[in-house]
């Protein structure tokens, strides 16, 4: 399986799981989230803005903003992004992605970046949507990001390694039903 199929399936099963109880489960991810930053005393996160398939953390980014936590999203600029402070309100742009108003770029050290996610194999590599907004803005900060932690909507590992070098690398991989760190991805089912 070449990795446009493997994606394509991720986003049908995220698509179809998407109605289940999804408030609940993604309530219990933020919690899980939000325990993690914590243990880990981060200060300055990299969050995202979800869309309708992904797990919505907009909760966390609520609560993370009352503590006074530095937020971080995408700002969408040509084929790739930078970040900008989370800052209400926010505007709809490119691909239906909302981003905060603000221009101001942040280009300092980041303490964990939480990165949405299709899928991946054993590698522990990105899947996105194959636009390589991801990739490309890694590929030029990586030396800057501390913890890169993968959030997805549906546990979905692909049997044979798919991902290239220039993918993103993560270190754990969060779903609404489970933690997955690198060496549990070998003994779970996969597509």
């Amino acid at each position: 399986m070449d990795k446009k199929t493997f994606r394509k399936i991720c986003i049908e099963r995220a698509k179809s799981n998407r109605n289940i109880n999804t408030y609940k489960l993604d309530k219990d991810l933020s919690n899980t989230l939000y325990k993690l930053i914590k243990k880990q005393k981060q200060k300055i996160i990299m969050l995202y803005i979800p869309l309708k398939i992904e797990v919505n953390i907009s909760d966390l980014s609520f609560r993370l903003k009352k503590e006074k936590k530095t937020l971080l999203v995408p700002f969408m600029e040509g084929e790739s992004f930078s970040l900008v402070k989370y800052r209400l309100p926010l505007n709809k742009k490119q691909f239906g992605v909302k981003e905060p108003e603000n221009t101001n770029k942040y280009k300092h050290k980041i303490d964990l970046a939480i990165v949405p996610i299709i899928g991946t194999d054993e590698t522990l590599r990105r899947v996105g949507f194959g636009k390589g907004f991801y990739d490309r803005f890694f590929e030029k900060n990586h030396k800057r990001i501390h913890k890169i932690l993968f959030v997805g909507r549906e546990y979905c590992v692909s049997s044979k390694i798919i991902t290239d070098d220039h993918d993103v690398k993560g270190l754990d991989y969060l779903t609404p039903g489970n933690c997955h760190q690198k060496n549990y991805l070998k003994r779970k089912s996969r597509v």
